[in-house]
């Protein structure tokens, strides 16, 4: 019973969200070979403020590159 557990910063589409989760079920089917009906999967989205590498956050870094 696989639980793929994913946090990504927010500001993806649904479109692209789904897909993701489509790829992390086909994975899970084809590499660990579970059970479809088995697969749960969570995507966590994270305000991009609210996430942060080497003290920067994701917003941050947004700003700095849409002003250069």
């Amino acid at each position: 019973m696989p639980l793929i557990d994913v946090s990504i910063a927010r500001g993806r589409s649904p479109e692209q969200l789904r897909a993701l989760i489509d790829a992390l079920h086909q994975a899970a089917v084809t590499t660990v070979d579970a059970a479809p009906e088995n697969i749960t999967i969570i995507v966590r989205e994270v305000e991009r403020a609210h996430w942060s590498r080497h003290n920067v956050t994701i917003a941050e870094r947004d700003a700095s590159s849409a002003s250069q």
